[in-house]
């Protein structure tokens, strides 16, 4: 073929796949124009139309409006400008939709009322500010507003969801829940008597370095139990114990007597709580952490153990 060759409409139309509607259309607004006419008017388009009609119709596929695509063929914009440009819109359309699927796809777990159903997309769409904010007032009253207090930053700092600039599905759908989960009075206080027993555990005016948390004394032990299938009620479940209440006592820095055996129930008790393991999972997904180990069954372990003691 040499560079003389001319196409009517519908030869054109032939070659590309496009209508003679179609391009005639793109004719029309100057964004493919015909090389000649002939005496009767009709349009006679060069080689170079083949090719420039393939361009269009890739970009129109890739959402591009027919004025930037003008501009393209125009050599008015190029293509570089033009795809940066628009992969950064279709971020924002990216983002919006995923916001909108994860809000879909946790509605239709759960059944929410209307109520609950507005509430999960306003929390959904919070701006990082607005995030921060709600998390903020949540960690104020978990740590009683005591930033400086010595341990209170690094709760506060282990407590805090950083969603991604582009989060997945997984990751707002945790971060809905775990929002739902800061907003709740009743979340709220379980959570601050938690830091605080925690806290209480690890501090001791000046003491360094910081006591054990006693609640990870115990699970040290009941781990190995429950690894080794060792039954709570057992006797081979008594030495277990008789370490795990004199380690507690030795970080407590109280006798090992009944009363701290009672103390410790009680801690534990207290600890095992689903609500706050749920967060702390919602929690690993929104930061891409690795899931944390479940502490309910060395927990519920520790308990059974002390309680049957408790009972001879």
């Amino acid at each position: 073929m040499d560079g003389c060759t001319l196409y009517s409409i519908g030869e054109l139309a032939r070659r590309t796949g496009l209508t003679v509607k179609t391009i005639r259309f793109y004719s029309d607004r100057g964004i493919v124009t015909p090389a000649d006419r002939t005496p009767a008017g009709y349009r006679r388009y060069g080689p170079d139309a083949v090719a420039r009609l393939a361009l269009v119709r890739t970009l129109r596929e890739l959402g591009l409006s027919l004025d930037v695509i003008r501009r393209v063929t125009n050599q008015e914009l190029t293509l570089a400008q033009v795809a940066a440009e628009h992969a950064a819109a279709l971020n924002v359309q990216i983002s919006t939709l995923r916001l909108r699927q994860a809000v879909l796809t946790a509605a239709a777990r759960r059944d929410p009322t209307f109520e609950e159903m507005e509430r999960m997309q306003q929390l959904a769409t919070l701006s990082e500010a607005e995030r921060r904010r709600l998390i903020g007032e949540f960690l104020d009253v978990v740590s009683d507003g005591h930033h400086a207090v010595s341990g209170r930053a690094a709760v506060r700092r282990s407590m805090t969801p950083e969603l991604p600039d582009s989060p997945t599905q997984e990751q707002v759908e945790a971060w809905v829940e775990l929002a739902e989960l800061a907003l709740d009075p009743g979340f709220r206080d379980a959570m601050r008597s938690l830091v605080d027993d925690h806290l209480a555990d690890r501090s001791d005016g000046d003491s360094t370095p910081p006591r054990p948390d006693v609640v990870a004394v115990a699970r040290e032990y009941a781990e190995a139990a429950v690894r080794s299938g060792i039954n709570p009620d057992s006797p081979q479940a008594d030495p277990v114990i008789a370490t795990l209440t004199a380690e507690c006592a030795l970080a407590v820095g109280r006798p090992d007597d009944a009363q701290l055996h009672g103390w410790l129930l009680h801690r534990l008790e207290a600890a095992n709580n689903p609500r706050k393991d749920r967060y702390f999972d919602l929690l690993a997904v929104i930061n891409g952490w690795p899931a944390p180990e479940p502490l309910a069954p060395l927990i519920d372990w520790s308990v059974q153990a002390l309680s049957a003691r408790a009972a001879r």
